[in-house]
């Protein structure tokens, strides 16, 4: 009977464990390629709403080091991905109150997509109680941030009644100020526009339609 020494052992069994976790046409080299995601990258994927799909993509593999990253080192990014996934149960048993509890911790750092996502689940009832005004808090702090996203949330509540008149002049502004190449969303901007004015003083309105940073 052949004797392997113990290093011998652990290389076997390391590229057994390889093999047996390689879908069909994988190869070592694409397992070990994944890598964990630069932060200006991650944020443009949770802009672009495809965070959870990109987890999925890269087989789950990164769930260790996302709770880390946003449980010990509290990075926002890190911690609305890792909310994220515990609220709709990506590549973890779903726990939607922890996940939201991460979110929210996000949110206190000042992160805007996280702001933006609290003020549409409050507004829409999603995975919370649908609370409206305190959708705008959350919205308002988000469009602030020039989430037009949250800009645009914000004032169809303020069209519906919510919120207060006093951050009618605000929530102009930035929308006024707002830069985007849909067609859509222009055309939606500029409808939002002319309804939120004809709720305004002429006076708030000029001084609305000031421009940015100044």
């Amino acid at each position: 009977m052949k004797l392997y020494s113990l290093p011998t052992i652990c290389l076997l069994l390391s590229t057994l464990f390889s093999a047996a976790v390689l879908a069909e046409g994988e190869t070592i080299d694409e397992i070990r390629a994944v890598q964990l995601y630069d932060q200006n990258a991650l944020i443009d994927m949770i802009n672009a709403n495809t965070h959870l799909d990109k987890v999925v993509a890269d087989r789950c593999q990164l769930v260790q080091d996302i709770e880390a990253r946003a449980d010990i080192l509290k990075v926002p990014a890190y911690q609305f991905l890792w909310g994220d996934m515990l609220a709709w149960g990506v590549c973890v048993d779903a726990e939607p109150a922890r996940g939201m509890t991460h979110i929210e911790d996000a949110a206190n750092q000042g992160f805007p997509a996280a702001l933006e996502q609290l003020g549409r689940y409050y507004a829409n009832g999603t995975l919370v109680q649908q609370n409206k005004e305190r959708a705008v808090v959350y919205l308002r702090e988000a469009a602030a941030l020039k989430s037009l996203k949250a800009q645009l949330q914000l004032v169809e509540l303020f069209l519906d009644g919510y919120g207060s008149p006093y951050d009618y002049q605000d929530a102009y502004h930035w929308l006024h100020n707002s830069v985007t190449n849909d067609k859509a969303q222009h055309q939606k901007i500029a409808s939002y526009l002319s309804k939120l004015e004809q709720l305004m003083h002429p006076k708030a309105v000029r001084a609305a339609k000031r421009p940015l940073d100044s």
